[in-house]
């Protein structure tokens, strides 16, 4: 996952300019510009400052939406029995070590 697409990514989704959310989130609009470039990578600290602004977690920031959407739209066409099989194998997987 590319960070920098990421934060630009959520900026555009909700129409911020790059001064603004600089502005929101305390740090130097040249910073976040480098940012979305790909030219630096943020500490955890400052990516949190970038989404609070945005008003996101960074569990959100991280997690990619079409995978998930998919993979839950999937799961809820199955029935109650193939859902338990999909569990099971699942948990087995993990056990194994080859998840």
């Amino acid at each position: 996952m590319n960070v920098g697409e990421r934060i630009k990514f959520f900026r555009q989704k909700q129409n911020i300019t790059v001064n603004k959310l600089a502005n929101l989130a305390g740090i130097s609009q040249s910073y976040l510009r480098d940012l979305e470039l790909g030219k630096k990578q943020p500490t955890v600290e400052y990516l949190s400052y970038i989404c609070d602004a945005l008003g996101i977690t960074l569990e959100r920031f991280f997690v990619d939406e079409d995978k998930e959407t998919e993979l839950n739209r999937v799961i809820s066409e199955l029935s109650n029995e193939q859902k338990t099989v999909l569990t099971e194998f699942l948990k087995t997987m993990v056990k194994k070590g080859d998840f």
